[in-house]
């Protein structure tokens, strides 16, 4: 019982967050109500024009021209009307499902540029482009069949109803009798689909986040040998698909020939009462052929609106899994009093940190240290040992547990993020290039830099030559992620970025793993002219590019467990010894 009230909950509030949306465009809902009234109302008209134009025929050689003609005439108004309002409506219609469906995926959107690291972390990208993608999609489809068919399909029921109780209110009965069955059959069925399509579209996120992945790390999954894993992996979650799919459509489908058989059975009702009562002289032949207009026209919603809610169940299983992102708790917003850290001197202390990133896995426990302006610190360890950690936590992607963090001897939550992450000057292992000109990747951090400013920048990280070797220079556009540049390319462009930024405290987390040796050796000079007078944290493997440091954290199991430079570190003999020779020994 709590299940099915918790889903019920979830509908209700979803369909609560889709009226939100869809009150702001309250004009333009107003407009096509108004429009989907005229079209039934007109719609309706013309079986009574029908039904004057036969009572016109009066029997053989006795046929009313003039009426006939003037009933014919106004008939073709009345559909050119019809035909007018109609199309009013459907754009109306269309300008508020496509409104909806913008709002939504830039609230969506918006989201996600706020979410903490760690939901990104904990949720595959394939998984959250589903929702904004694939979901959104399904809604709007559900949404602009529900506006252009439920109106009208409604107003039609009670319009018809309307008109013919004005015509014989008897055969009317026998109409309202019937339709509780159509409506019981369409309401049992919708009960049982909203599920089966939830579970569909989540299995479809599922499927486009393994896809997402393997097209993404296609070189690694060929390179070892793992397409057949792949495959059989894709092939699993394909089934699963397959046989939800085939569920929701199944039962969905029952509804349309359900509903179709019960209004067969109004139509023969109505067409029995109906030819029983002109026989007996209650109504002209033409009320009786209006009257089946009716019956037809009576029935017909009910198969449309039985499709709607379908599909609306549908869109609805889709529009909650979009709300779940858009209702994510938000990364703790900065403090309204939170200050601006301007030209930072580059004083960073960390108090008694602590942090992990799940409770049951203790990572960093009393994490202190004290740097002065200008020191270059380098931090070493195994995999692992928290090295990673102690940037994301500097750059405040995560807050710590316990402890503070100081800049300029003013704790990192006391400022806004902006300031600080602009503080710093970030190169990592991970290149991140945008689809777009070589010239707007490196100006991204300044978007108004000169020419001159960006060919320097280039020319101090060894990256103007092999710039100039492409077929147009700065203005080359590289593809997304940089994929038609080689990973080297991709580095330096990422340590131009910061070269041409040159914020008071950089972060190296492993900059230069995927340049050469000849071409690091130039690079490493370039960094030592640009950390001078700069704080600086450089994260390494390799240790050989550590020696200048003037403080090396040796890190193990999230504990700083030696520190020191290089040469008094080698003289102990301890843990970071052992790291040095383990790379140099024979």
């Amino acid at each position: 019982m709590d299940d099915k009230w918790k889903k019920k909950t979830v509908k209700k509030d979803t369909y609560r967050k889709i009226l939100k949306y869809i009150r702001k465009h309250w004009f333009f809902v107003g407009l096509s109500l108004i429009f989907a009234a005229v079209t039934v109302a007109l719609t309706l008209y013309i079986p009574i024009l029908t039904g004057r134009a036969i009572d016109g025929i009066l029997g053989p050689g006795a046929v009313d021209f003039n009426g006939v003609r003037n009933v014919l005439q106004t008939i073709v108004v009345v559909i050119i009307l019809t035909s007018l309002a109609q199309w009013v409506m459907n754009v109306c219609n269309n300008r508020i499902t496509y409104h909806v469906i913008r709002d939504i995926r830039r609230d969506a959107f918006a989201k996600i540029e706020i979410l903490p690291l760690k939901y990104i972390d904990s949720h595959s990208y394939g998984e959250i482009v589903s929702r904004v993608i694939a979901d959104v999609d399904q809604f709007a489809d559900g949404l602009l069949m529900g506006f252009t068919q439920l109106f009208t399909g409604v107003m039609t029921i009670f319009g018809t109803l309307g008109f013919m109780l004005l015509v014989n209110v008897k055969i009317t009965l026998v109409v309202v009798l019937i339709t509780p069955v159509s409506l019981f059959a369409a309401s049992f069925i919708a009960k049982r689909t909203y599920s089966m399509f939830k579970l569909q579209s989540e299995t479809r996120g599922e499927q486009t986040a393994l896809i997402e992945e393997a097209i993404g790390n296609q070189k690694v999954v060929q390179a070892f040998g793992h397409e057949e894993e792949s495959q059989k992996q894709f092939d699993e979650i394909n089934g699963r698909l397959e046989k939800c799919s085939l569920r929701a459509t199944f039962f969905s489908s029952l509804v349309n020939p359900c509903t179709r058989f019960v209004n067969s059975l109004v139509y023969t009702g109505v067409g029995i009462t109906g030819a029983l009562s002109a026989i007996a002289g209650g109504i002209s032949v033409g009320q009786l052929a209006c009257f089946l207009t009716y019956a037809n026209q009576y029935t017909k919603p009910f198969n449309e609106i039985s499709g709607v809610v379908t599909e609306l169940q549908n869109a609805v299983a889709c529009a909650a899994r979009i709300f779940e992102l858009i209702e994510e708790e938000p990364q703790v917003p900065d403090r309204a009093d939170a200050i601006e850290l301007k030209h930072a001197d580059g004083n960073v202390s960390l108090d008694h940190v602590r942090f992990s990133y799940s409770p049951e896995q203790k990572l960093i426990e009393d994490f202190n240290l004290n740097v002065k302006p200008g020191q270059r610190v380098a931090i070493v360890g195994p995999t692992g040992c928290g090295k990673t950690t102690v940037i994301n936590l500097l750059m405040r992607f995560y807050d710590v547990d316990s402890g503070e963090i100081r800049v300029d001897g003013t704790e990192i939550r006391d400022m806004t993020r902006k300031s600080l992450r602009s503080s710093y000057g970030m190169v990592l292992q991970d290149t991140w290039l945008r689809n777009g000109t070589i010239r707007e990747n490196i100006a991204m951090g300044r978007p108004d830099a000169a020419e001159e400013e960006i060919i320097e920048a280039a020319r101090a990280s060894h990256a103007h030559s092999f710039i100039k070797r492409l077929p147009q220079g700065y203005d080359t556009v590289i593809a997304e992620d940089g994929d038609n540049l080689s990973q080297g390319q991709k580095q330096l462009l990422c340590i131009t970025r910061v070269m041409l930024c040159l914020p008071p405290m950089l972060i190296l987390d492993e900059a230069t793993s995927s340049i050469d040796t000849r071409t690091e050796i130039r690079i490493q000079k370039a960094f030592a002219k640009m950390m001078e007078g700069r704080t600086s944290f450089i994260v390494a493997h390799r240790l050989s590019t550590i020696r200048e440091a003037d403080i090396i954290l040796v890190m193990k199991d999230g504990n700083i467990v030696e520190q020191g430079n290089h040469a008094g570190l080698l003289e102990k003999d301890g843990f970071y010894a052992k790291l040095y020779n383990s790379q140099f020994s024979v």
